[in-house]
């Protein structure tokens, strides 16, 4: 049964093609802020993190009405680490927006979210958005969609799916790419005429599947799902159940229901079949989860979600200065967090160890990681991270590693450089394509390869090249690979670095740290250019005497020292250093501290 006045759908991209610019302008449009609201850009990106990255990272929802018709909009990431929340929001929708910006085309993660939808027999609307760039080639960029769509097998309805053009900053659509219109009224129509309405029946059994979870202060933990049957009250009791797990429902009592309306969420004594709610009064509720009526248990199957690729080590912090800066520092506090993560991130594992003190976590790359671990110091935590390592597959005998479909686009005089690049990090040309002065190229390349390479990246192309990567397949190990060219600059001793020392220690290679910094014996303060670690002293003072001297005295001066992101920090990495993060800071240090014990240890591999 349809339910003709609701359609669900989700927006799908590679990151920075305008996702998010595009819902701010369709609630705009569609009469949710008042005329003369104050309205930030990108309303959707409401964590402090996503702001200011630029990027969204977790799934969210929202609704519009045009005319009679209730549109259930689902805005997803566009970053390749966090594609397992787009492959769970899929199952609450019936079709998808496919946005491309119209200068870089059919990108890594539009293969990838294109093909997850295929897979599911979702209506396509494909989006040609930044139709107004100068640089803009519209209708080159439509036809490259189309060849996707051919390449991944899509059907003759897919392959038939319409193209609309628009500027989602303008706030404009059209089916002309040389006439855009004054609104984004065509794109509205074309998602009630085009995608399916919603599926359901409300004369059936309830079955509610869960495919978010999020939390408010005052009501707790909420689930997020699309009622497949039946209807949902409030006040009522509700059967909890897994469709992969043996143990039976439990039933619990649905205590608040709430219909998406906007930005907003309205309270509603009940819903029905096709619309996508939120409830609580179920503390551990569940991704993957359904809600069945009580005498009718019939589970729904949950999208099975991509494998991790990459693993990184979550430790108790041992460095002489734990404790200092963090409020929860013990390894109680470290897994409760890591396994509460679990319960709303369905792409992420987190494994035990044979230490108390340290965990396995399993995700699919260093954006992914790193989030984790950002949002863990910013509330409060206190740990220490290995660098990250992909996670290798034995098979009869033979190692398989994690390959990534590598996408690069750079003007024509630095392609030389990236080739040379792909060899040395065994990169295998699968397609090289001319666009302008440009060249556009594909590559299949180890997931290791890429660990440390963007901002090289950057460097080599002056800032002028685009680059984006997403999960390919398992291959045969490709053999060891070089990923550091340079050494450690590691502190002799505990103090505070001072000038003098600092202006010593800055000829060896370049500083991370400035004067007044404390610093311990083994922590990481420098780099040095030459591919081996060298202890300095920063900590050391001027001999002071009664003797002076004509030019003896000049002021020290110091080359202002590199300040590292997070993702830089866990790029530098060595197998053997660890990151240690607190709130206040983020430290590299050596794995074994004390320096006499480094050179005994390295004289003995000799």
């Amino acid at each position: 049964m349809q339910i003709t006045n609701i359609r669900n759908i989700a927006i799908i991209a590679h990151v920075d093609h305008g996702k998010t610019t595009l819902v701010d302008q369709m609630l705009k449009q569609c009469g949710t802020f008042r005329a003369n609201q104050v309205v930030e850009d990108r309303i959707m990106d409401n964590n402090a993190l996503e702001r200011e990255r630029g990027i969204t990272i977790l799934a969210k929802n929202t609704s519009i009405f045009w005319h009679d018709t209730k549109i259930n909009i689902v805005d997803t990431p566009g970053h390749a680490d966090f594609s397992g929340e787009v492959e769970r929001v899929l199952k609450m929708v019936n079709g998808v927006l496919l946005l491309v910006d119209s200068f870089e085309g059919p990108m890594p993660q539009t293969r990838f979210v294109l093909q997850k939808a295929m897979e599911l027999n979702h209506k396509i609307i494909i989006v040609i958005n930044k139709t107004d760039r100068p640089d803009a080639r519209s209708e080159d960029v439509a036809l490259e969609v189309l060849g996707l769509l051919t390449e991944l097998s899509a059907s003759e309805t897919q392959l038939d799916s319409p193209i609309i053009y628009c500027s989602a900053r303008q706030g404009i659509a059209s089916l002309d790419p040389n006439h855009l219109g004054d609104d984004l009224e065509p794109l509205f129509d074309m998602i009630v005429e085009h995608i399916p309405p919603a599926e359901g029946d409300p004369d059936q059994p309830l079955q509610l599947l869960v495919s978010a979870v999020d939390y408010n202060d005052y009501t707790g933990r909420m689930g997020i799902g699309r009622i497949e049957n039946g209807i949902i009250y409030a006040n009522r009791d509700v059967a909890v159940t897994s469709y992969d797990s043996d143990d039976g429902p439990k039933i619990h009592r649905i205590s608040s229901l709430f219909s998406i309306e906007g930005l907003q969420r309205r309270a509603v004594e009940q819903a029905s079949a096709g619309d996508i709610i939120c409830f609580s009064g179920i503390d551990n509720i569940n991704i993957g989860q359904t809600l069945c009526d009580t005498e009718h248990i019939n589970p729904l199957p949950f999208v099975k979600v991509g494998e991790p690729t990459m693993e990184m080590l979550f430790s108790v912090n041992d460095s002489p200065f734990a404790g200092r800066e963090g409020k929860y520092v013990t390894s109680r506090h470290l897994r409760d967090r890591l396994y509460r993560e679990l319960l709303k991130d369905v792409s992420l594992k987190v494994l035990d160890t044979d230490s108390p003190d340290c965990f396995s976590v399993l995700g699919r790359g260093e954006m992914h990681l790193s989030i984790l671990i950002e949002t863990m110091r910013r509330q409060g935590y206190e740990f220490a991270v290995s660098p990250p390592k992909v996670i290798i597959h034995e098979k009869n005998g033979h190692k398989y590693e994690p390959t990534e479909r590598l996408h690069i686009d750079v003007p024509e005089e630095y392609l030389g450089h990236v080739m040379e690049k792909m060899g040395e990090r065994k990169g295998v040309l699968i397609s090289m394509t001319p666009a302008g002065k440009r060249i556009k190229a594909e590559f299949v390349i180890p997931s290791r390869s890429l660990f440390g390479y963007r901002n090289e990246f950057l460097t080599d192309t002056k800032g002028e090249g685009i680059m984006g990567s997403v999960f390919y397949e398992y291959q045969e190990y490709k053999g060891d690979i070089n990923r550091r060219e340079y050494g450690a600059l590691t502190a002799f001793e505990t103090g505070t670095a001072v000038t003098y020392g600092l202006y010593n220690a800055q000829e060896r290679g370049m500083l991370f740290i400035e004067p007044g910094t404390a610093v311990y014996e083994g922590m990481i303060v420098g780099q040095n250019p030459k591919n081996e670690d060298i202890a300095v002293n920063v900590c050391k003072k001027k001999q002071v005497s009664n003797m002076r001297a004509s030019g003896s005295d000049e002021t020290l001066r110091l080359i202002p020292p590199k300040k590292m992101s997070l993702e830089q920090c866990l790029e530098f990495l060595a197998d053997d250093e660890l990151m240690e993060v607190t709130p206040q800071n983020l430290r590299l240090r050596k794995r074994v501290l004390s320096t006499n014990l480094r050179l005994k240890q390295a004289s003995y591999k000799k």
